[in-house]
């Protein structure tokens, strides 16, 4: 492959994975900032704006870079391609730093147009990091939060290979961001509240980079806490798990 392919596949997955961290942490900064001042408090169309815009953040990211690079967006996805769809090791690395990059370009994006808010809501940046990075509900209990993680993105794997499965039934030209996106819709509906349903390493940690490099105090990553490590890790997992459960409990039998 020649460089110049790869460069635009990289470009591609930069922009795709921007698109969806500036809409999907920008509806949070929306609900968060603009309502009562309690921290943790959901206002403003509360949690089903939320699941809504990222389930449509993550549709317009795959229509930006579905074409170009198969629009992975997520470095769970990129794994679990490369173990089981043959997707090139060589690339799996550079896929991975260009959605990080592009996640952490999103939250600061985000940050940029609603710097004021930020400045009122919370001037010393000691409540407002959960805009941009996911928090567990039960932060004594870690493991609740993993379990969480691997069934959401084992979940997004095995929905987002039957959907895109050509042997199995595959929605019409077109229009696989939607239901992609509706996956996402529906796995924050029913896998929300636990963690927040990252399910993508690259979603939670390059915004979660912007907070510490930004000033944010309660930033799961420099506060000694070590939230950091289950949105990290655990949607590697469930993607592996995801995909094998579609491709030996599941895909052998359409061929």
């Amino acid at each position: 492959m020649s460089n110049s392919r790869l460069a635009a596949e990289l470009t591609a997955e930069f922009f795709g994975t921007l698109v969806i961290l500036t809409l999907g942490t920008g509806v949070v900064a929306s609900v968060a900032l603009f309502g009562t001042g309690v921290p943790g408090e959901i206002v403003n169309g509360g949690t089903t704006n939320i699941n809504l815009a990222w389930g449509l953040a993550v549709m317009f990211g795959v229509f930006v870079a579905g074409k170009t690079s198969g629009a992975h967006l997520n470095p769970a996805v990129t794994l679990a391609l490369a173990i089981f769809r043959g997707f090139s090791w060589v690339k799996v690395l550079p896929y991975i730093f260009a959605q990080l990059t592009g996640a952490f370009a999103g939250a600061a994006l985000v940050f940029l147009n609603y710097r004021e808010a930020f400045q009122r809501f919370d001037p010393g940046l000691e409540k407002s990091a959960g805009v941009f990075a996911t928090f567990p509900a039960f932060p004594a209990a870690p493991m609740a939060g993993f379990v969480d993680q691997v069934i959401g993105t084992a979940l997004l794997l095995f929905l987002v290979l039957a959907v895109t499965d050509h042997e199995n039934a595959p929605p019409p030209p077109g229009l696989t961001p939607l239901f992609i996106g509706l996956i996402v819709v529906a796995i924050g509906m029913g896998f929300g509240p636990m963690h927040g349903y990252a399910i993508n390493p690259a979603r939670d940690l390059g915004p979660r980079l912007f907070t510490a490099l930004a000033g944010f105090r309660n930033n799961g990553l420099t506060d000694g806490t070590g939230i950091f490590w289950v949105p990290l890790i655990a949607p590697f997992l469930g993607g592996i798990i995801g995909a094998g459960v579609y491709d030996f409990g599941f895909r052998r039998f359409l061929r």
